[in-house]
């Protein structure tokens, strides 16, 4: 299978760039899949699970908060809010937060409180999501 160069970045780190066979990021519109020599496109990246392989190797998956993705020749560009490996996840301590987040969501916020607790919501689903997908 062709490769081409994957780069990952997350807000706080570069978290992987080097070579790779495919990518699959989470969009709006589902998950978009990218190989090599695919067509340039530039899209909007939502909280949820990124999978990518490097050459030789199975699939990995890692949790990444909302971006956008670019790809330009044989190269695609992840940038991310974050990126978090399957054992960088404390799913005990994602649950926790979750179950706060459900539960302030039900309360009486002001609209931007209301957003920044979906957001919140949104990236303790991710990685749960991710820890669990992993661990199955």
């Amino acid at each position: 299978m062709s490769e081409f160069r994957l780069m990952i970045l997350a807000a706080d780190r570069p978290f992987y760039d080097g070579p790779c066979e495919s990518v699959t990021v989470p969009s709006v519109d589902g998950d978009m899949q990218f190989l090599a020599n695919h067509n340039k496109h530039v899209g909007a990246v939502i909280p949820g699970a990124l999978r990518y392989r490097r050459p030789g190797e199975s699939n990995q998956t890692v949790a990444v908060g909302g971006g956008i993705v670019r790809v330009s020749g044989e190269d695609v560009l992840v940038l991310v809010d974050y990126a978090i490996a399957p054992e960088e996840i404390d799913a005990v301590r994602a649950q926790r937060e979750a179950d706060e987040y459900m539960e302030a969501m039900r309360q009486e916020q002001s609209i931007r409180e209301y957003k920044l607790t979906q957001a919140n919501l949104a990236r303790a689903l991710s990685l749960l999501r991710v820890k669990n997908s992993v661990n199955l």
